[in-house]
């Protein structure tokens, strides 16, 4: 009976300890988290302005068959690279590397080199979007466009794109929900996101509660975004 008793307190002073964390600095944890959504809104947007273009190269033919290879093999190989390693390290080689390499850029503050890398990151996901969004696009309608004398580029905008977005959109959405999660990793370079919250709170000696928080928060904002995403896939399952 005793040990019950002990198992309930021990418990009643887990749930307690993050209760009197939030109510006491709920402030910090709500600025981190607006930090979060606002940068992983504008690095995913400015990643689809990047990952469009880049996704539409991957597949643009030109008259010149050594154009082609050039333009296919730098697009590859940017993807592959940005794809295939931990964006963590692409965040430090960005971070640290490249103020140094590129000396007018010492001076611009650190949320613009933790953006371009986000951005970059989210860009090769996003033209692997893109790529995959248009191919999906039946080629006879191509084709078609061809034939009635349409330019490749009218056939990209008026034919193939407005098809492809039904497939792009609900992508983009899921590439954000991961960009969220993935903007945890800036709060190694001391960027006031949510996540830092915890290593501001760690001062305070508080360690574990605000890690449950953190998680809490993470996990109601992913269920909301993967909501809302549902939502639209089903709307636009509705219109075809």
């Amino acid at each position: 009976m005793m040990s019950v008793i002990s198992v309930i307190h021990f418990d009643l002073d887990i749930i307690g300890g993050i209760v009197n964390t939030w109510l006491k600095y709920s402030n910090l944890f709500i600025k981190g988290l607006w930090m979060t959504l606002g940068i992983a809104a504008a690095a995913v947007a400015m990643g689809s302005i990047l990952g469009s273009l880049i996704g539409v190269l991957s597949i643009v033919e030109t008259r010149w068959k050594w154009l082609n290879t050039i333009i296919h093999t730098l697009v590859k190989v940017y993807v592959t690279a940005l794809r295939g390693t931990p964006i963590l390290v692409q965040l430090y080689l960005i971070y640290f590397f490249l103020p140094e390499a590129v000396w007018f850029l010492k001076d611009l503050p650190k949320l613009f080199f933790i953006l371009l890398a986000l951005t970059l990151n989210s860009s090769a996901y996003v033209a692997e979007i893109i790529r995959g969004g248009i191919n999906s696009v039946d080629k006879g309608q191509t084709e078609a466009a061809r034939s009635l004398g349409m330019t490749s580029s009218h056939n990209m905008i008026y034919i193939v794109f407005p098809q492809a977005i039904k497939s792009i959109l609900p992508a983009l959405g899921n590439e954000y929900i991961m960009m969220v999660k993935e903007t945890s990793l800036a709060s190694t370079l001391s960027l006031h996101e949510l996540m830092f919250t915890g290593t501001i709170l760690r001062n305070y000696f508080l360690v574990w509660q605000p890690l449950f928080i953190i998680a809490i928060i993470y996990l109601i904002v992913t269920l909301i975004l993967t909501s809302l995403v549902g939502m639209l896939e089903r709307r636009l399952s509705v219109s075809d």
